[in-house]
């Protein structure tokens, strides 16, 4: 599987970190185009429903991404879910994260989690 970017990749070393007083968190971006725009390159299948909440599934169907704004999840503090499964289709593992999480932060644990090749940890 091979990730696309949108924009160049540098290497970290390539790239000078500021000075930690001079740096720029991630602070804001509350909507899911970081996101979908990232899978949408991927080959992923992304679905936006009549309540404006976004549905995304991996090419084989087995990882599965919502933005729910509209959803009781939601106001719960549950805006992002992402559900790993088995080839058995039962859950794997699954991965929330609240209305305070930038879409960047999303899209780059989206992009690690599409970035490897294996399932197998090297230290097991």
């Amino acid at each position: 599987m091979t990730l696309t970017a949108t924009t160049p990749f540098h290497p970290l070393t390539e790239l000078r970190p500021p000075a930690l007083g001079e740096r720029e968190w991630l602070l804001e971006c509350h909507c899911a185009r970081p996101v979908t725009d990232l899978l949408k390159n991927q080959g992923w299948d992304v679905v936006t429903d009549l309540d404006c909440n976004v549905h995304c599934s991996s090419p084989d169907q087995r990882v599965y991404v919502g933005f729910l704004p509209e959803s009781q999840q939601a106001a719960r503090g549950e805006l992002w879910h992402i559900h790993v499964t088995d080839k058995d289709g039962t859950t794997a593992w699954r991965q929330t994260f609240g209305p305070a999480t930038p879409a960047q932060v999303v899209a780059g644990f989206l992009a690690a989690l599409i970035t490897l090749p294996t399932r197998y940890c090297t230290c097991v």
